[in-house]
């Protein structure tokens, strides 16, 4: 059956990485797990995402020579919201809060998270059962004129908003009105209580919109000027399907896209229910375990970079380690061990193809010095996003920033002291510069295991790098080739330790705390001993991505079992994108503020019945329309929906009293392609 075939209709699927961008071409035809018609990998460009796009894409379709329009369907996976939340990246933003205390930023890392950006305290918020305190904008109205300018977007919380968002819609529609900017609510997100949790939520959501937007309008843009007339979808956190307007509005629910995609795609490729799947990229390593064909999901909500959202997603853990992982060496010891991430670097290969002598001439230069410096191998460019992303910045940043531009530009010649390295690493933080150094891509190159950029300046890197001293100051390695070699020894045993921490966890143990154990470090490195130790899993593990099969080919005995690596790993996400369903939920919660009075509170409506069965039957139907309303805007015409309720009650002498019922629907199909 041909590409070409109308019986079995095409699909495109995309995932935009930290690294690359892959693109691959699906159907159903061909068997069980259908045909890979083509794939290819194009370097992501987060300055402009269409050209990694258009590469990728373009590649597909030449090597499949298909016709655009015979493209039903198109679904993209991307990790770029996991990224930027790891590496601490995103757009200022102002949160605002109503009916809290300056004091609950304390809590679930809010505060942390906000960092320096601006937070706006406002009189109001509801009980638990929803009735209002007095609401005063007062303060939002007169600071919004100067916000509107410094900041890409707002987030508001309101204190029980999930039981009457009302508070929360009114300083929506003051922002919107005054300011034009996107505005997250934070009862659109989740129908959890507890507001500073939520609040994060909100907030991370807030910083991720214009990323996402960006991706979404380069690939509608890119698809319109190909002639490719189909749906769009994107990847959830969870696994599921939702159509890119969806995702556009809901950013934080793409976080962990591109490892959910990859889940389903291992699961389909290998046919394997029980497995632990290690999707290791340029910027992160993503591990997550299947039961039953099935990605296991976190309760508690996805945590990823340190904070714990209340987005549902699959159970993974996510680890700054990837073949783009910034290098170091451990300070202070007589025999320092190699460190790796948790930040992402341009690799000097990629730097040396894509900026030549300007690269290689300040290497060169630093090599010839008689002593090694602790910025050798550092350049910083511009990541060339829009110049409105830069808006905010101190006078000290705004200075550095103006002399960096687009050719990358030695950091010791860029920094004239260390307090001016903090500002450069607040500059990364927002995602307006990248830094080149060593990676463990560049030791790849250098050992020739990878040959995709430029060797030369890879080595170049690496020499650099091993002239850096220990404690006794000695030069820490003999050659490029050797220290090359120490780095991919470290990444293959760190991979082992992430796969390990994650089982320790999903069994109920601290995985970190286990994982550096010593006893367990002895028996990952079969020490020998009168007392011998093994660690081993359960199950086999999945490895996936570009340079899976590198990394991953000393896994084994470091952790009893089997590593398979599929032969499409390199496209898994995109794979995975194009094999899912639709699936979104809605909830309502029905509670009892006074006997016989039962309140309804569903999507952005509070009702009171006299009657408790009227009440679960209006909960009941609230969700069912809200869930296929959200389901038609989150791509699917095709929906089933399930409705489960739960109540709590209790028993005072033999009567039962309602206490509360939480209603939730939840609708999935198959997304609608192109007629």
């Amino acid at each position: 059956m041909t590409a070409k075939t109308k019986s079995s209709p095409l699909f495109l699927g995309i995932d935009t990485g930290g690294t690359y961008t892959d693109a691959v071409l699906w159907s159903e035809a061909g068997g069980p797990s259908g045909k890979v018609h083509a794939k290819a990998k194009a370097l992501t460009t987060r300055h402009d995402l269409a050209v990694g796009i258009s590469g990728a894409v373009d590649a597909v379709l030449q090597k499949s020579g298909t016709d655009p329009a015979a493209i039903k369907l198109v679904s993209m996976s991307t990790t770029l919201a996991t990224n930027a939340l790891v590496e601490g990246q995103g757009g200022r933003v102002a949160l605002v809060m109503i009916g809290f205390a300056e004091g609950d930023l304390a809590r679930d890392g809010l505060k942390t998270a906000l960092g320096t950006d601006p937070v706006v305290f406002c009189p109001g918020g509801h009980d638990v059962h929803g009735n209002a305190a007095k609401l005063d904008l007062s303060g939002l109205e007169a600071a919004l004129p100067e916000l509107g300018a410094s900041v890409s977007g707002f987030a508001v919380c309101a204190y029980f908003a999930t039981r009457n968002p009302a508070h929360e819609l009114s300083a929506r529609n003051l922002i919107r009105d005054i300011t034009g900017l996107p505005v997250t609510a934070s009862h659109e997100l989740s129908a959890k209580l507890g507001g500073p949790r939520r609040a994060l939520t909100t907030l991370l959501n807030a910083r991720l919109i214009s990323m996402i937007d960006r991706l979404v309008a380069a690939t509608e843009g890119f698809l319109a000027a190909r002639g490719i007339a189909a749906p769009l979808m994107v990847v959830r956190g969870d696994g599921a399907l939702v159509s890119a307007a969806f995702a556009r509005q809901r950013p934080i629910e793409t976080i962990l896209s591109g490892p959910a995609a990859s889940l389903v795609g291992a699961r389909h490729m290998t046919g394997l229910d029980n497995a632990v799947v290690s999707d290791i990229g340029g910027t992160t390593t993503d591990v997550a375990v299947l039961d039953g064909g099935r990605p296991r999901l976190d309760p508690e909500g996805a945590t990823v970079g340190g904070f714990r959202t209340m987005v549902e997603a699959v159970a993974m853990r996510t680890f700054g380690l990837g073949g783009d992982s910034e290098v170091t060496l451990e300070d202070g010891a007589l025999n320092p061990r190699i460190l790796l991430g948790p930040r992402r670097l341009v690799p000097l290969a990629l730097a040396g193809m894509m900026h030549g002598e300007a690269v290689t001439v300040e290497l060169e230069r630093q090599i010839r010095a008689a002593n090694p410096s602790r910025m050798d191998g550092r350049l910083a460019v511009r990541t060339g996003v829009p110049e409105r992303l830069a808006a905010g910045l101190t006078g000290a940043e705004a200075k550095l920033y103006e002399l960096i531009g687009a050719t990358p530009l030695a950091v010791d010649r860029l920094l004239t002291s260390n307090a001016q390295n903090a500002t450069l690493n607040r500059l990364v933080s927002r995602g307006l510069v990248h830094v080149a150094g060593f990676t463990p891509s560049d030791a790849a190159h250098v050992l020739g295991k990878q040959a995709n950029w430029d060797a030369a300046t890879a080595r170049l890197g690496a020499e650099l790098f091993a002239r850096k001293r220990d404690g006794r100051g000695q030069a820490i390695a003999a050659s490029p080739e050797a220290i090359s070699e120490r780095v991919l020894t470290t990444l293959t045993r760190l991979s082992a330790e992430v796969v390990l921490e994650t089982a320790f966890a999903e069994d109920g143990l601290d995985g970190a705390a286990t994982v550096a154990h010593a006893l367990v470090q002895r028996a990952v490195d079969s020490h020998p001993g009168i007392a011998r130790l093994s660690v081993a899993l359960d199950r086999p593990v999945i490895g996936l991505g570009a340079s899976a099969p590198l990394h991953y080919a000393g896994l084994p005995p470091l952790v009893g079992h089997d590593c398979v690596v599929p032969e499409d790993t390199d496209v898994a996400n995109a794979l995975g994108a194009v094999v899912g369903q639709v699936r979104v939920s809605a909830e309502a919660r029905v509670s009892q503020p006074q006997e016989g009075l039962f309140r309804v509170a569903s999507g952005e409506s509070v009702r009171d019945f006299n009657d408790e069965a009227a009440a679960i039957a209006a909960a009941e139907t609230d969700v069912r329309a809200i869930a296929a309303g959200r389901a038609r805007d989150a791509g699917t015409d095709s929906a089933e929906i399930e409705i489960a309720s739960e109540f709590r009650v209790s028993t005072v002498e033999g009567q039962r009293m309602f206490i509360e019922a939480h209603v939730v629907a939840v609708a999935s199909g198959r997304p609608r392609i192109a007629v």
